[in-house]
This record gives structure tokens, sequence and C-alpha cells, in this order.
């Protein structure tokens, strides 16, 4: 499996190796990326179709998180810079899965990887989350940690989502949501938000990002090999 790897300090930067996951998929070989993207506010399709879009982006902006739009489908994630985002391209086609199959091994794959580092998670989100969808995480006893969104091309699907690690990321995300929602008249309490440290794992994004990745390359995707592939021009 090919593990891309880099980080960049702008979000349009940032999004650019998510061409090279999906080419990898299209020739055959699947591919992960988990990485801490650069502050910002990333909105869904969903979202751009939405009377009070402009007046959201106003107000992530005016939060001081600059606003990006992404290809899948799901509503508006704010990272912040140490909240983790994950993506996993794999081959479509006949005899290849289904996309709620997709959602699922993605959802397990992350769910594992969690409860091996000591994360009391559940399938599930609480009431009016963000970024809310079918295939979420929570904490057993308290907020969302995960979202995933998927999009599907005739070669290649990349299953990707969002993970706030740090216990430091709650406040500020449900901060800049609750505008951001607001003004896109999506229900949010800013309570629902979690994190990986609050549900007994480290408090460490790297270290959670790396056992992500080891979890998808030794999972049913994966043959147990990494591939390296720096993304940034650094030495792998």
């Amino acid at each position: 499996m090919r593990v891309y790897r880099g980080e960049f300090e702008t979000p349009a930067a940032d999004r650019e190796p998510t061409a090279d996951l999906l080419a990898s998929a299209a020739d055959g070989v699947p591919a992960v990326r988990v990485t801490a993207p650069p502050r910002q506010v990333a909105f869904g399709r969903r979202d751009v179709r939405e009377p009070g879009f402009e007046r959201a982006k106003r107000a992530a902006r005016d939060a001081g998180f600059p606003t990006v739009e992404r290809d899948v489908g799901g509503r508006a994630v704010a990272y912040t810079g140490s909240t983790l985002s994950f993506g996993v391209a794999v081959p479509t086609g006949e005899g290849r899965g289904s996309i709620d199959s997709r959602y699922e091994t993605a959802t397990e794959t992350l769910r594992d990887a969690l409860r091996d580092l000591g994360v009391d998670v559940v399938r599930g989100e609480p009431p009016d989350a963000f970024c809310p969808g079918d295939y979420s995480l929570r904490v057993a006893s308290g907020g969302k940690i995960a979202g995933l969104a998927q999009r599907v091309r005739a070669d290649a699907a990349l299953v990707a989502g969002v993970l706030v690690a740090s216990a430091a990321d709650p406040e500020p995300i449900a901060r800049v949501t609750d505008r951001v929602y607001g003004a896109l008249d999506v229900p949010f309490d800013p309570d629902s938000v979690g994190s990986v440290a609050d549900a007994g794992g480290p408090d460490d994004p790297d270290a959670v990002a790396r056992a992500v990745e080891a979890a998808f390359v030794e999972g049913p995707w994966g043959d147990g090999e990494r591939r390296i592939v720096r993304v940034d021009g650094a030495d792998a």
C-alpha cells in the first residue's frame, strides 16, 4: 500500500496530493494519507448550494479560519492545524465493493485503530454534531471525534474523514463551527465535539496519525507493507 506523507503550509497545497492517491488506486495500488492539515474550514458540496454559504465563509474567515471547498460530500469541517485528516483511495469496478461496503470497512478499521490506542469509542454521533452522517465515531460517553465522506470515480474511490485527536481541539472547532453552521442554518450543539484524548487515548496527533495509517496498511485494503511516498519533497 502506498503511504503518502508530507505537510504543507496552505490548505490549497495540502489538497493537491489527493489526486496522487486516486491515481495510485486507479492503477490498482491502494493508497493512504493521514495528516494534520493547515488551519481551515473545508466546505462540502451541500454547503455550496445553501443560501447562507457566503455568510458562512465570512464567518469562518472572521474567526481566523481560511476556507476551501472539497469534492466529497458532507457538511463543513473545521481543522485547527492539529486536527487530523485521513484519506484512503481504493480501486473501484466490478467485484471491488459498493459505496456502503467501503464506508463500513473504513469505519471499522478506524474504530479498531482507536481502540488499540485505548480509546473508548463507539459507532454513531450525538445529536446536532458537526458534519452529520451515518458513518461517524463518538466517545462512548461523549462527543463526536470522527466523520467520514466519500468521493467515487469510475476507476477509484476516496474514503476521507476528519479525526479530532487533541484535547485542545474541541473548543476552537466548536466555536467556529457554531458560527458557520448558524449561517448555513444547520443545527449544531457545541458540546457535541469530543477528542481522542477525551476518550482515553494519547494527546498526541502524530502518534494517533501513525496508528491510523498502520491500521489501513495492515487492514482489508492493505498488504501489510508501507511504500512511503513523500509529497513535500522531503526524504522518506
